[in-house]
């Protein structure tokens, strides 16, 4: 093969290797990847934190959901109970204490149980709240003690699961009542903006404003 044919056919390659790099340059200006700005997807139980500036989310306690909780949806959240737990009045322990008559009652109530230290030493009586936080993560709420459970992180499953217990009791207590929600500030205008807008331009007199006359009392 002579050099003519040999240049050529280099003359090609290098032609080709061009047109490749060529092609990968402007496919990666065409198909750049972006940056999202959210993520996307949230792993759950993760919270999110909240952009700075934002308001915060206001957590309402348990007494606002009591006030609208079903017992009836409650005895459907007790089967994740029922493992361990019995609900009729004398009911047998089992892994888990028999739990008729448990709100209201004190911590380590029932004689005989193998009641963790963690329980035995709190003191105390299960409250509406107390039995809400342990609901919601027994682990969290006292660390240290037995029970294997996940928790109900809604607070309306776990409020209907209360009002549920709640009725299983020889003296049911009264519903909380609902404390009521503060409204924010509304933001005050600079001291120095609303000082310049009350008092009058230069070489304007202010001029007052006459009151007006009351207004007649009817019988």
């Amino acid at each position: 093969m002579d050099s003519y044919e040999w240049n050529k056919i280099i003359g090609w390659v290098l032609a080709a290797a061009i047109a490749v790099l060529g092609l990968s340059i402007l496919t990666g200006l065409v198909y750049a990847p972006g940056h999202s700005e959210t993520k996307g997807y949230v792993v759950e139980g993760v919270e999110i934190e909240a952009e700075a500036g934002g308001a915060a989310e206001v957590v309402q306690p348990i007494a606002a959901f009591l006030a609208t909780a079903n017992p009836a949806k409650g005895e459907a959240q007790f089967k994740k109970c029922a493992a361990c737990h019995t609900i009729n009045k004398g009911g047998a322990t089992g892994q888990g204490p028999n739990l008729y008559g448990i709100v209201g009652a004190k911590f380590a109530h029932i004689a005989g149980f193998a009641y963790s230290d963690a329980i035995k030493n709190h003191g105390g009586t299960w409250g509406w709240d107390e039995l809400s936080h342990w609901v919601e993560s027994p682990r969290k709420f006292l660390p240290g003690n037995k029970m294997s459970f996940a928790g109900i992180s809604k607070p309306q499953d776990r409020a209907d699961l209360l009002v549920y217990l709640n009725a299983q009791s020889d003296s049911p207590l009264p519903l909380p009542a609902v404390p009521a929600v503060a409204e924010a500030p509304a933001a005050e205008a600079p001291a120095d903006a609303a000082a310049s807008d009350a008092a009058p331009a230069a070489g304007e007199q202010a001029t007052a404003v006459p009151a007006e006359a009351p207004a007649e009392a009817t019988n």
